[in-house]
C-alpha cells in the first residue's frame, strides 16, 4: 500500500514555547483514520505546571489561569499522549503525521523523561515509528517556492494548505486538532499529486520552478520514512550554510524525527 492511503495518526501540540528541552505541552490532539479500522480522536488540555508567555498565549490563545482551571495534570496529559500514539502505532500500524513534525515528537520525549515516563519509542517496544513530515515532504517538492508576505513564510502551515487547495480558518488555526487535521489532509494531497501525471496538476502547481512530487510515488510507508531521513539532513545543511553567511558557528541539527536526547552534564555538581 502507497504511504498516503494507510492508517494514520494526525499529531500536534500547542505548548509554552519553541525550545523542546524545556517548554511545556498546553494542548494535544492525536486524530487517527484510515487503514479499514473505527476512526479515533482526541484532545487534551493540561496544566503545564509554568506560566504560559504572552508569545505562546498570542499563538493558542490558551492563558496560564485557564489552563490552571481546566487543564489535566501535565505529568497525566503526556502519559496518556505517549500512551495514545503508542496504542495506534502497535495495535494499529499507524504512521504518524504532522507539519514540522519533529518538534513535536522531540518535546514530547522530553516531558516523558522529565516526568520519569516511559517514552514513546520505549512504549512501543520494537515496533517500527514511521513518520510523515509534510514540512520536509513539501521543501523537497517545492523547493523554490517564495515567502508569501513579510509576515507569511514559504513553509507556514497556512502557506501548505493554501497551495495544496485546502480552506484555512484563521479562528481555528493554531489549534492543535485543527493543526493536526489540516497537516494529514496536506499530505494525502502531496501523495495524490505524487501519483498523478504532471499535465494534470493544478496550473499554479506547474507553474512552480523545479517542482518534483514523482520522488514520492509508489513507495510504502517504511520507503518513504527512511527518505525523509536523507531530505530532512540534506535541508538543515542547506540552510545552515546560508546562516554561515553571517555567523561562521551557525549550527543547525538536521536528526529527523527526534533531535536525540544528551543526557545533563554533571560536570561541575556539587558531590
Amino acid at each position: 500500500m502507497t504511504w498516503h492511503l494507510g492508517r494514520l495518526s494526525a499529531f500536534d501540540l500547542e505548548t509554552t514555547g519553541v525550545d523542546v528541552e524545556n517548554d511545556r505541552i498546553v494542548t494535544a490532539a492525536v486524530h487517527t483514520r484510515g487503514g479499514g479500522l473505527d476512526d479515533d480522536s482526541v484532545e487534551w488540555l493540561a496544566d503545564p505546571g509554568i506560566e504560559i508567555p504572552a508569545e505562546a498565549y498570542d499563538v493558542h490563545k490558551i492563558s496560564t489561569e485557564h489552563a490552571r482551571a481546566h487543564g489535566e495534570p501535565a505529568e497525566q496529559v503526556v502519559h496518556d499522549v505517549a500512551a495514545r500514539l503508542a496504542s495506534h502505532i502497535v495495535l494499529g500500524g499507524a504512521g504518524i503525521v504532522g507539519h514540522n513534525v519533529s518538534y513535536d515528537l522531540t518535546l514530547l520525549d522530553r516531558e516523558c523523561r522529565r516526568y520519569g515516563l516511559p517514552t514513546l519509542h520505549e512504549r512501543i517496544d520494537g515496533h517500527p515509528l514511521y513518520v510523515i513530515d509534510t514540512r520536509v515532504l513539501d521543501q523537497h517538492a517545492v523547493p523554490y517556492r517564495k515567502r508569501v508576505s513579510e509576515t507569511q513564510g514559504a513553509r507556514q502551515l497556512i502557506t501548505l494548505a493554501q497551495f495544496y487547495g485546502l480552506e484555512w480558518d484563521d479562528t481555528a488555526a493554531h489549534g492543535c486538532s485543527y493543526d493536526a487535521i489540516a497537516a494529514a489532509m496536506i499530505a494525502h494531497q502531496i501523495g495524490q499529486l505524487a501519483h498523478t501525471p504532471r499535465r494534470l496538476w493544478p496550473d499554479h502547481v506547474r507553474a512552480e520552478k523545479r517542482v518534483r512530487f514523482e520522488p514520492f510515488r509508489d513507495l510504502s510507508i517504511a520507503e518513504l520514512h527512511a527518505r525523509q531521513i536523507d531530505l530532512a539532513a540534506e535541508q538543515a545543511a542547506g540552510l545552515q550554510a546560508h546562516f554561515r553567511k553571517s555567523n561562521p558557528d551557525a549550527v543547525v541539527d538536521g536528526a529527523w524525527p527526534l533531535r536525540p536526547w544528551v543526557e545533563p552534564s554533571t560536570e561541575g555538581a556539587p558531590a
